[in-house]
């Protein structure tokens, strides 16, 4: 079905009217055309399209429509962002639409001042943008009177919702958004704005949440602009960050460059290397102090031969300006990222989307041409939402008993269920918990926050209760009175000899004072280069890129690719020498100098239960915790018909459908996943476990013949 002719006159005559003369446009995008329609008839909606595709605008200008010709009254309209640098970067342009007629639109997030949040309590601007976490502060905080606040929202738009879903503050947002309906006494239109995923029905969906199949719901995603050209997509193995500053200082001389890089180690250390060769060079990430990160970003903006070096912070639509290149250090782990990368070039007319890979190792340049071989074949991982997360409904037992002062146990569970939270046996036994420990009091029936919630969360005003994120002890750096970031305490406690000297920003410090009480360290400019680290986990690959990898290891090439004499030359290196363990239709036992390895190219979390049901079966086979994305170590001496026996008995013991092999939860693990003090321990062990495994492609795999190296 067509768009109709009429989709730009069914906006208000004043947005009509700014389209055209103050913006300059000739025509709605096709995604802004196409959104018209059913964002008017206030059906529920996922908008897809690339960085920079017009997304804000396909929402906002009918919504604001809505808003007029409807006589939205007070807080009408909910505009929600994972960062709060894509917030500020989206305030002043929301303001200006809103303004065109006579309309506010103000944000609010963790930075925003004492005085504004007062000024908006008392005049409520028509449009919000905000976080999760604000809006959950704004429901249980005195200073507002929630009710009155929320009492007139009538749509929300959820920015970059694959990022949300993809992860536990997807299912807070869900729950946030389910609370703010039943105070405003409607079910608020929703629309969420993303990039491509390979299930947009599903995600959709996902955000209508407990409304889902009852209201009207549309998915939208027309062909992008420009989406025929294709690509310029470059692989070149570079083998240190020392030689890819070298390679970076000489190519596309006069252009603006943006790099990522998949670590906050790797962009500071390739950075500092990239000045010593005179790039002028600007660094952002996340434990950059807000001020540094703005001032990176608007200095990059305003120049033109430079290159900021980033991590995926700079992914989502956050205005760095008109780019020429983007590069990649070492290689991102999804498709979905990569287009996400992608997406950042190409914009003005006359220029196409690039990218350009330079990887440092084996494991990065297998990765990467993994990666554009299934970009070439059209594949973009599916958005799956974090099962089970009945740590996020723990946190929510707390956050409406914060907002309401007494709540009926029954009554919550009943619509956390509905959610799909977790079960509601699962709920009652984590309400009888939190009773136990504690953390909810009950007084006639009725529960309230209780003693340990007070003693654990209260001295900070139950800040650590809003937020699901669990961020890292981390030691803020300051040069003077200015705060340029936060580091690892490790970084600061190591021994070492002389000057103690770190990099922050993209440039040397030299430590001058520590004061460990308030976890703050004091630094002067130094001439020489020192160290910097974060903690981070290892990241797995799904079974799609494992198994491109065992594809490209069999002698696949991506297609549309132009690749360095260099990256020809190391992949024909790695094929020779692994390209025994991959095969068409089997799995591989191979021996090596460590010993034996099953080449599964199953990926990490398959891998865990394959490996977890191999323990069960024959106890001394595997060791526990030792897979990869592509192998299991084996123990003893071994043929392939031993191990496709061993997996024929694991299949008698777990299942054919691997589910009785329960992946091991480490106690490091555990005290990573916040809120898992509000669990009963096996609870928490099951949520997880359930997240480590991957038990479908683990049963196919499972099946396959076991093969010797070809």
């Amino acid at each position: 079905m067509g768009v109709p002719a009429d989709a730009f006159d069914r906006l208000h005559p004043v947005i009509q009217h700014h389209v055209v003369n103050t913006l300059g446009w000739p025509a709605l995008r096709p995604l802004q055309r196409e959104s018209v329609g059913p964002l008017l008839d206030g059906d529920d909606a996922v908008l897809l399209a690339p960085t920079a595709g017009g997304k804000t605008e396909a929402a906002i200008f009918p919504l604001l429509t809505r808003m007029d010709t409807e006589r939205w009254p007070g807080l009408s309209l909910l505009y929600v962002c994972p960062l709060k640098a894509l917030l500020n970067d989206l305030h002043p342009r929301v303001q200006r639409y809103a303004g065109w007629l006579g309309r506010t639109a103000d944000v609010r997030h963790g930075d925003v001042g004492r005085g504004a949040r007062r000024r908006q309590a008392v005049e409520r601007p028509s449009v919000l943008l905000t976080t999760p976490e604000s809006l959950e502060a704004m429901l249980v905080t005195r200073t507002i009177d929630a009710a009155r606040f929320f009492g007139d929202v009538r749509a929300v738009v959820v920015d970059e919702v694959h990022a949300f879903a993809g992860d536990d503050r997807g299912w807070h947002l869900l729950a946030v958004l389910d609370r703010l309906a039943a105070m405003a006494g409607r079910q608020e239109q929703r629309v969420g704005l993303s990039a491509t995923v390979g299930n947009p029905e599903a995600l959709l969906q996902w955000l209508q949440g407990r409304t889902a199949g009852q209201r009207a719901a549309k998915v939208i995603a027309p062909a992008a602009e420009g989406s025929s050209v294709v690509p310029e997509l470059s692989l070149d193995y570079v083998g240190s960050e020392a030689n890819a500053a070298v390679v970076l200082s000489r190519i596309h001389v006069g252009e603006k460059r943006l790099v990522f890089a998949d670590s906050r180690r790797a962009v500071e250390a390739l950075s500092v290397r990239l000045r010593e060769h005179g790039v002028e060079t600007f660094a952002s990430h996340s434990s950059l102090a807000v001020d540094e990160r703005r001032r990176a970003e608007t200095a990059f903006a305003e120049a033109r031969d430079c290159v900021i070096v980033s991590t995926s912070t700079l992914e989502l639509g956050i205005d760095v300006g008109d780019l020429d290149r983007v590069l990649q250090l070492g290689a991102p782990h999804s498709v979905a990222s990569l287009l996400q990368r992608l997406g950042r070039t190409g914009r003005r007319p006359g220029t196409t989307r690039n990218m350009t890979f330079l990887v440092r190792d084996d494991v990065e340049l297998l990765r990467a041409a993994g990666l554009l071989l299934l970009l070439a074949e059209g594949f973009v991982e599916p958005v799956t939402p974090p099962p089970q997360p009945r740590h996020i409904a723990a946190q929510q037992f707390l956050g409406v008993a914060l907002q309401k002062g007494h709540i009926d146990v029954r009554e919550e569970s009943r619509w956390m269920a509905e959610l799909g939270l977790t079960s509601a046996e699962d709920l009652a036994e984590v309400a009888r918990w939190l009773v136990e420990t504690g953390h909810l009091d009950v007084d006639s029936g009725l529960a309230f926050v209780g003693p340990e919630a007070e003693r654990r969360y209260g001295p900070r005003n139950f800040m650590e209760v809003l937020a699901v994120f669990a961020a890292a002890p981390e030691v803020t750096v300051l040069h003077g009175r200015a705060e340029i970031g936060t580091v690892d305490p490790l970084v600061l406690s190591t021994k070492v000899v002389g000057p103690r000297r770190i990099v922050l920003g993209g440039r040397p410090w030299q430590v001058t004072h520590v004061d460990w009480r308030r976890r703050r360290a004091f630094v002067e400019p130094s001439e020489h280069a020192g160290v910097t680290r974060w903690s981070g986990d290892a990241r797995p690959y799904s079974f799609e890129l494992s198994d491109a990898v065992r594809r490209v290891l069999l002698g696949v090439d991506p297609p549309g690719m132009t690749q360095s004499g260099r990256a020809t030359e190391r992949i024909a290196m790695v094929r020779e020498r692994y390209g025994g363990f991959a095969d068409p239709e089997c799995t591989v036992l191979a021996k090596d100098d460590t010993g034996f390895r099953w080449w599964t190219f199953a990926g990490a979390r398959a891998n865990a239960v394959l490996a977890t049901a191999l323990r069960l079966a024959v106890p001394d086979l595997v060791e526990a915790g030792t897979f990869s994305n592509l192998y299991i170590p084996l123990r003893g001496e071994l043929s392939p018909p031993d191990v496709a026996a061993a997996m024929r008995a694991a299949r008698r013991h777990v299942g054919d459908d691997m589910s009785g092999a329960v992946p091991d939860v480490s106690e490091r693990a555990l005290k990573k996943l916040k809120f898992s003090e509000l669990l009963p321990p096996d609870l928490a062990i099951r949520t997880l476990a359930a997240r480590a495994a991957d038990h479908d492609v683990a049963a196919r795999v499972a099946r396959r013949p076991v093969a010797a190296p070809s």
